[in-house]
């Protein structure tokens, strides 16, 4: 089963996720991950040292593939506009392990340790979220931004999680309307990006 090779992680964050996707996340072990992607446990250990490890290395992957394929341009289309294709653009990308996620989120939300540690990766990636629309997340007004889109972020793929039409519609239409609504208070605050102002 082993060999000397280092294995490709993206092997690794698969044969987790499709194994979360098969039965409850708290009960899939290392082992379980290691056997799924035919490696042994001391290859696996080489790359991920514990399953939150493997499951902010998938966040990190999705991330890659979105800010990849966001346009360089970005002051032709509105803010508004270009979050609700980022968004739902990672939520595509999210896709084929929908079933792995639900699972993963079920059990995240009764461990504390874990869901803390989630919801720092979830603000991390929305903040890469705004930098790539060219909305600013430093600064008290930038976390105050990033924790918002978050929020936004969350309800949607709660949304999402239960959306089994084929065009995502009810997703897309609760995201557009949480964003338009957070638009409107950030005005009113006076935290929206200058060209909404």
């Amino acid at each position: 089963m082993a060999t000397s090779k280092r294995p490709n992680p993206d092997r690794i964050i698969d044969a987790a996720m499709s194994l979360a996707a098969q039965s409850r996340w708290r009960e899939v072990t290392l082992s379980n991950i290691a056997v799924e992607a035919k490696i042994s446990l001391v290859q696996l250990h080489e790359i991920f040292r514990s399953k939150s490890e493997i499951i902010a290395a998938f966040g990190d992957r999705v991330d890659r593939s979105v800010i990849s394929g966001t346009e360089a341009d970005v002051g032709s289309e509105p803010v508004h506009d270009q979050l609700l294709d980022i968004l739902m653009r990672r939520l595509e990308e999210l896709a084929p392990h929908k079933n792995g996620i639900a699972s993963i989120l079920r059990d995240t939300t009764c461990d504390p340790g874990a869901a803390i540690c989630a919801s720092i990766g979830v603000l991390r990636r929305m903040a890469w979220c705004l930098e790539a629309v060219g909305v600013g997340s430093a600064g008290v007004a930038g976390r105050i931004r990033t924790k918002g889109l978050a929020a936004i972020y969350l309800s949607t793929l709660w949304v999402w999680l239960h959306d089994d039409s084929l065009d995502q519609g009810r997703t897309l239409a609760h995201l557009d309307k949480s964003l338009r609504r957070a638009e409107r208070l950030a005005i009113v605050l006076s935290l929206a990006p200058r060209g909404l102002r």
